[in-house]
């Protein structure tokens, strides 16, 4: 026996204009109308789960209707709770209490917003340093403070003080020691001197102020260098160093690292000699690797 009353069937049917409905035929219809409930609620549910939720939403039940290529529900949705009010003369039968509307209302009344789906927009904010004059990014001039850092275009307002972003200003011998490391890392990679630098980077204490630079180098070299091996081995080898240095917290920063160094595990070439074993860089990096999440 079905969960699905046969009057309701028959109520059904009338709504969309069939008053001549046998009740054979609406007893033989409220199975399948329960098997149909079933499998949609099921896909409602699966739908659910994806989602990571635990609450079923009407969002479920369209993407379920969508899945089984049913026709979605139009209109617009009720601001409050539906009420349902049981048939009289039925014990299972219940009906939505629609309250009677003025017709004179519905005209004069505004024209409500359409429900907007939620998207994800994306646009540049710079490219290389220049913003781009497109209606997401404010003006300059909107943004730029005056001179004093405060303003008050009216006598009557309060001033506002306004914030601007910290300048990073690099001590002199720290620029020296960054443009030494990385001439070494791209010219000498194989001298003493270089090896020197790599145990500099893992020990000295004072190199916090640098990752930052360091990591858009590292970034910069491997995107432009994949056909010089050396290069690629000498910049992981400069990460490594960075990464066992317990002065500098890096962190904040390997969602940067992180590309070079996987395009250094799993790119297609590496290097443009036979002599070139990337397999050794591959290894180096995969080590590399393990150091990260260890870390």
């Amino acid at each position: 026996m079905s969960i699905v009353a046969k009057e309701t069937i028959e109520v059904i049917a009338q709504s969309i204009g069939i008053n001549n409905l046998s009740s054979d035929a609406a007893l033989a219809l409220a199975p399948d109308v329960e098997y149909r409930m079933r499998e949609i609620m099921q896909e409602a549910v699966k739908c659910m789960r994806h989602s990571r939720r635990n609450i079923l939403t009407t969002d479920d039940v369209d993407g379920a209707l969508s899945l089984r290529n049913v026709e979605p529900v139009y209109g617009f949705a009720s601001g409050g709770p539906l009420q349902f009010k049981r048939a009289v003369g039925h014990r299972d039968l219940f009906y939505i209490d629609d309250k009677d509307v003025d017709l004179k209302d519905v005209i004069e009344a505004p024209i409500p917003k359409a429900p907007l789906d939620t998207t994800v927009v994306c646009h540049w904010l710079a490219i290389e340093g220049v913003q781009p004059a497109i209606p997401e990014n404010a003006p300059v001039e909107v943004i730029a403070a005056p001179p004093n850092g405060k303003t008050n275009d009216k006598k009557d307002e309060l001033p506002v003080d306004i914030k601007l972003p910290v300048k990073h200003v690099l001590s002199r011998e720290l620029q020296l020691y960054f443009d030494k490391i990385t001439e070494l890392t791209v010219r000498n990679s194989d001298s003493a001197l270089f090896k020197e630098a790599l145990v500099s980077l893992s020990t000295d204490s004072g190199l916090h102020p640098l990752v930052p630079y360091f990591t858009f180098f590292i970034s910069d070299e491997v995107s432009r260098g994949l056909n010089d091996y050396s290069l690629l081995f000498a910049l992981m080898r400069v990460v490594r160093s960075l990464l066992q240095n317990p002065h500098i917290h890096i962190e904040p920063y390997l969602h940067q690292l992180m590309p070079s160094v996987v395009t250094c595990l799993v790119s297609k070439k590496l290097g443009n000699r036979i002599a070139d074993n990337h397999w050794e860089l591959r290894d180096f990096t995969a080590k590399l690797v393990a150091l990260i999440c260890k870390r």
